[in-house]
């Protein structure tokens, strides 16, 4: 990328950050959604696989290694995640052969055929079945062997998922830590997943946290939806904001190990969602916030911008989930988190494509371009691009701290790529070039063409394809 420096006028750092917007955004951050079966009339399933083939669903996580499921998928490239229910957990862990075993029925006689990728471990072993704490990290070593053994250790990784509930005071998130009666077993589990490669899984539920909070946390906050200014939610020992519960829940998971010395372990969330219809009493269990969360998640995780605290590493998210369970057991809401009917009706739509990659301009917009204003107050530009990037799901990868297009000098170029980035995506729908004053249109873009033959010769041969695509496209 080119460095910035005084041969640079501001203008035309500004053509060549939009142009790279358009070549630069490549990301392997998915969305994709579980599919439970704790359902009375379950769909076949082919007719599951011909759901997740229509909406175009690219990553499903199964809680079982259901046999018909698995090879229904054979074939599709749908990448797969098959469970180690918890009632097969105590088996597993306790006998070697029977991890083996496990993994030659459930893995290695679908491979390659079907693309299986992670093994999920049992699921919140340490908050929900207690009893059975102590064969975890085994049953992950014994299934590591077996897959050592098959020659499947590369392709398939293995984890556990965990409740937020395993991290005491999660909020600061910097100041977040795991639970103390599990110190012994949580840090085997971290330095089995440091030593295969394995990603910490996390269930994330901001619906549980919101309403236990009982009103200390706005449901803005819980929704990805934009925060009065005067209720911004900041980590004081950081100064970082977090604009949604989500993100700070992701952090405070990345602290809590930290606190144990381990790093560089990603976080894969394995279960997000929000239940759609409640009882009486749990109003915040609606159709409108199913929608606004899961659209908002969904947009927020392919926008690649990270979390405050890890801008630039993304989270992997698995939506829950596919179907509503109305055989599982609790309060109306539990039954009640698919955004789909067992009979293939929607409860309501959900676009699983990346937005980020998708062109989402409109003809008239062709040929224009939001910038910032040079002669707005920083001050001003800061909080619009704290916006754009945050509440407004501006796709900010490329601007983050470290990244190819960050410039910690010039907040009007930086401000100009978000500004622009996010309305180009929400024009349609009604988003503006305003931010505040801080914006405005301009039809023209001078430097973009000169400066677009010297980018061309700089990037390799694969973004120059894609680049004269896009501009054959927009001609």
């Amino acid at each position: 990328m080119l460095k910035h420096g005084n041969m640079w006028p501001v203008s035309l750092k500004g053509g060549v950050m939009l142009l790279m917007l358009m070549v630069l955004n490549v990301s392997g951050t998915f969305v994709g959604i579980n599919v439970g079966t704790a359902i009375s009339n379950l769909p076949s399933a082919s007719d599951i696989v011909s759901i997740l083939k229509e909406k175009k669903i690219q990553h499903v996580r199964l809680l079982d290694s259901d046999h018909q499921m698995l090879s229904a998928l054979a074939n599709t490239g749908i990448e797969v995640v098959v469970g180690v229910p918890n009632d097969q957990l105590l088996r597993v862990g306790q006998s070697r052969s029977t991890a083996a075993d496990w993994i030659n029925k459930n893995v290695a006689a679908y491979i390659p055929a079907t693309n299986i990728t992670y093994i999920a471990v049992g699921n919140e072993v340490l908050t929900t079945v207690p009893n059975a704490a102590l064969v975890l990290v085994p049953a992950l070593q014994f299934l590591q062997s077996a897959l050592l053994a098959a020659n499947l250790n590369t392709q398939v990784k293995i984890s556990s998922p965990h409740s937020t509930d395993m991290i005491s005071k999660p909020f600061p998130p910097s100041t977040a830590t795991f639970n103390s009666t599990w110190s012994s077993i949580m840090s085997q589990y971290l330095q089995f997943l440091n030593n295969t490669g394995s990603p910490f899984m996390l269930n994330a539920q901001p619906y549980y946290d919101y309403v236990k909070g009982q009103g200390v946390f706005p449901l803005e906050y819980a929704l990805f939806r934009s925060l009065n200014p005067d209720s911004q939610i900041a980590d004081p020992n950081t100064n970082l904001f977090y604009t949604n519960m989500f993100d700070a829940m992701v952090d405070a998971t990345y602290n809590s190990m930290q606190a144990m010395n381990f790093t560089g372990i990603p976080v894969m969330v394995t279960a997000s969602g929000w239940p759609w219809h409640g009882a009486q009493n749990e109003k915040a269990a609606n159709v409108d916030n199913a929608l606004a969360y899961n659209t908002n998640l969904i947009r927020h995780v392919l926008n690649n911008s990270g979390t405050p605290g890890q801008p630039n590493t993304q989270v992997s998210t698995y939506i829950f989930e596919l179907f509503n369970e109305d055989l599982r057991v609790g309060p109306v809401s539990e039954k009640n988190w698919g955004i789909m009917f067992p009979n293939a009706t929607t409860v309501y739509s959900l676009t699983f494509e990346d937005m980020a990659t998708t062109n989402t301009d409109s003809p008239a917009l062709r040929g224009k371009f939001c910038v910032a204003i040079s002669s707005a107050p920083h001050s001003a530009l800061k909080q619009s691009l704290d916006w754009a990037c945050g509440p407004g799901s501006a796709n900010c990868s490329a601007i983050q701290p470290g990244q190819s297009c960050y410039k910690s000098d010039d907040i009007v170029a930086v401000a100009s790529y978000a500004f622009n980035d996010y309305y180009h995506r929400t024009q349609e729908s009604g988003g503006t070039c305003s931010f505040n004053s801080t914006a405005m249109v301009t039809s023209t873009d001078p430097t973009l063409a000169p400066m677009a033959a010297v980018v061309v010769q700089l990037l390799g041969p694969q973004a120059q394809t894609i680049l004269l695509h896009k501009f054959n496209r927009a001609g």
